[in-house]
């Protein structure tokens, strides 16, 4: 993303003539930007060639998902939805990993026909229904045992899932109890000890602290794993947090880890596959100003981006006109929804902008589109690709007819 002659491009497309053509608010994504982040989240772990299956959760998209499985990965799913749509994408059965809390009998099952890699497990109960699911359709279900480590990711409270008051995984003693009760199972295959510790982590500290977890349980059990499933949560710059997480070092251990085990190492990253690739193109509306602020409103809202408002989460505004001239105002942009925490940012300054102006705001590939919603019954945003220097959309038109 630069300017050009004042103008703000993407891959060397003029960002307004995008919007012109497909209006506000949308949703947009560089498919050269997808294609750099798999290559180099690959080349981070090189030494040990590993299984990476894309969070669709991060994005579910069918044509991003689509161009995911063409690029060699596989998919993490957490419902039957996610599944059917990354099977649809043509990603290969066995590269799909079923994980969270809350599997149903009939999703287990529908997993299980499908022959996906294996299925996550986070509890007694949960392996319970798996077998009787495996008994009912008499076949052996792979599945995997997820540890709850107990690990503070050090990153936001809400993104935190590898601490004992977290709703993920099983405590030590626990999986290790599991493993020694269905190690000979007739109905169950245990693949795989997995961990997956939070979203947004920007040090490779709690990830190698996650590590020394595992290899605790595999020296305890002495059980043979085939696959070690570690997860994702990769941070990315989101332009405010400067901290990077440290790739080489990870991995460094990782590569250590996979010498002594024989393992096959699993990923899950969503966010730092698909995060940067992300822009939401929007309109000011109004710019309603007052004594100490400048309210800059948008035709788009939390309804459409709801990190801001969600976990306070911070993304960049970029203006599609650049003007040298400052305001020294404080500039809040704002959604048109009715609640207070419908804003996206407050500045202390900013440039020149006028009501009509286009606003991008960067860095929403990721959580972006597939946790909106049609709150104050308003349409979902479009969303279109940049391939091969031409845009076109991946989504239909949504329109009320649908909503109402």
């Amino acid at each position: 993303m630069f300017y050009k002659n004042k103008k703000l491009l993407i891959d060397n497309l003029e960002v307004d003539k995008i919007i012109k053509q497909f209006g506000t608010p949308l949703y947009c994504y560089s498919y050269d930007q997808l294609k750099i982040n798999i290559s180099k989240f690959k080349g981070y772990f090189n030494e040990v060639n590993p299984l990476i299956c894309f969070a669709v959760k991060a994005n579910n998209n069918l044509r991003i998902l689509s161009e995911i499985a063409r690029l060699g990965l596989g998919a993490d799913v957490v419902s039957k939805g996610e599944l059917m749509v990354a099977l649809k994408s043509k990603i290969k059965p066995n590269k799909i990993v079923f994980s969270g809390v809350g599997k149903t009998s009939d999703e287990i099952e529908y997993a299980a026909k499908k022959n996906i890699l294996l299925i996550n497990a986070e509890s007694q109960s949960e392996i319970n229904v798996i077998s009787k699911v495996a008994k009912k359709i008499n076949r052996k279900i792979n599945i995997g045992i997820r540890l709850n480590p107990n690990v503070d990711a050090k990153t936001i409270k809400e993104i935190t899932t590898g601490k004992y008051s977290n709703k993920f995984g099983l405590i030590e003693k626990e999986v290790i109890k599991l493993i020694n009760q269905y190690k000979f199972s007739k109905y169950l295959r245990i693949k795989c000890l997995s961990a997956h510790i939070g979203s947004q982590i920007t040090s490779h500290i709690p990830y190698l602290k996650m590590l020394k977890s595992i290899q605790k349980i595999i020296d305890q059990t002495k059980f043979k794993f085939e696959y070690i499933d570690l997860g994702g949560g990769m941070g990315i710059n989101y332009g405010q947090n400067k901290q990077k997480l440290d790739y080489k070092k990870y991995s460094k251990q990782i590569e250590k880890f996979v010498k002594k085990n024989n393992v096959k190492i699993i990923f899950e990253p969503g966010r730092s596959i698909i995060g940067n690739t992300g822009y939401l193109f929007t309109k000011i509306i109004y710019i309603k100003k007052t004594d100490k602020i400048n309210f800059v409103i948008l035709n788009t809202g939390m309804n459409d981006l709801m990190r801001p408002a969600l976990y306070k989460a911070y993304h960049k505004m970029i203006p599609t006109k650049k003007n040298l001239g400052k305001i020294l105002k404080i500039h809040e942009f704002v959604g048109p929804i009715c609640e207070s925490t419908d804003k996206f940012l407050s500045l202390k300054s900013y440039q020149k902008i006028f009501e009509g102006d286009n606003i991008v705001i960067c860095d929403v590939g990721a959580y972006g589109k597939v946790l909106s919603s049609n709150y104050n019954l308003r349409k979902n945003a479009n969303e279109v690709m940049i391939k091969n220097s031409k845009a076109f959309r991946i989504e239909k038109n949504e329109n009320f007819k649908k909503i109402i």
